[in-house]
């Protein structure tokens, strides 16, 4: 029998599925089986892991259609805490490894967690966007008939912030499907609605892609704090507000970015072997 461990953090949940504690191999359909809100279990998307080599802890991210992600912030948070609750790390602070490269994950005092996010990629080659060769940032793109000043921008994988005064989950899920699959995005994009509230906070509406609208994204919360800032519209500080709660963004000098934010365990799940029949 498969069993599988549920965790969240402000609203966007994982399954964890550890192979050191089961057989089974994920496949593409049983991914898309397992994350399915009203037939299956349920979730934002799987990690894989812990899988060992080198010395190093590496995770798998997958979305609900199958396809694997870069990089997760709020899924590095939950899978620190899953390897703390389950015995696997002592200490406070915890080296993760996705298909992006590393986080540092260091264990808060007060319970939550803060994750070395790397540095904001703006040029289009490597986040990537075709048909241009520097940057864009604020500047018109069209989508769906119609032009957005938008922001480009890598944080471990792709994301396109638009600047709104009024966004919402609605505009988010109508909007994203076509940013998501631009022609101009090979490798498809997460978009973030982002409307300024003041310097110090932002509020945003997320769209990811290999997974629909969604509460909350940590490496959305980054994309869009670093857009606001290399804007000039926010400080290196600021509080992300999502449907799903409230994440601490920083960047410092060197524009390294940190997010502070936290996970808990909803409970474990044996799934029934005739599931995947």
């Amino acid at each position: 029998m498969l069993t599988m461990q549920k965790y969240e953090g402000v609203g966007n949940d994982y399954l964890i599925l550890d192979p050191n504690r089961n057989e089974l191999k994920l496949e593409e359909n049983q991914i898309k089986m397992l994350c399915r809100r009203n037939f299956g279990v349920g979730a934002d998307g799987i990690l894989y892991g812990p899988l060992y080599a080198n010395q190093k802890i590496f995770f798998r991210i997958f979305n609900p259609d199958g396809s694997e992600a870069e990089r997760s912030g709020i899924g590095a948070c939950i899978f620190a805490a899953y390897l703390r609750d389950a015995g696997c790390i002592h200490g406070k602070k915890v080296r993760l490894y996705s298909k992006a490269g590393e986080n540092e994950v260091v264990y808060l005092e007060d319970g939550r967690m803060r994750v070395k996010m790397g540095k904001p990629v703006f040029a289009c080659e490597k986040i990537p966007v075709t048909g241009v060769e520097d940057e864009i940032v604020n500047l018109p793109l069209l989508f769906h008939g119609e032009l957005y000043n938008a922001t480009c921008v890598s944080v471990g994988n792709p994301n396109c912030v638009i600047m709104m005064e009024d966004v919402s989950g609605g505009r988010a899920r109508e909007l994203g499907p076509y940013v998501e699959h631009a022609a101009r995005f090979p490798n498809r994009m997460n978009l973030q609605l982002c409307r300024v509230v003041d310097r110090a906070h932002i509020k945003i509406e997320i769209y990811e892609r290999g997974t629909g609208y969604i509460l909350a994204s940590g490496t959305g919360a980054c994309a869009a704090a670093a857009a606001s800032y290399r804007m000039g519209l926010t400080d290196r500080t600021v509080f992300v507000e999502m449907p799903g709660g409230t994440l601490l963004v920083e960047t410092k000098e060197d524009l390294t970015m940190y997010l502070t934010g936290s996970a808990r365990a909803v409970g474990t799940f044996f799934v029934a072997e005739h599931f995947f029949a």
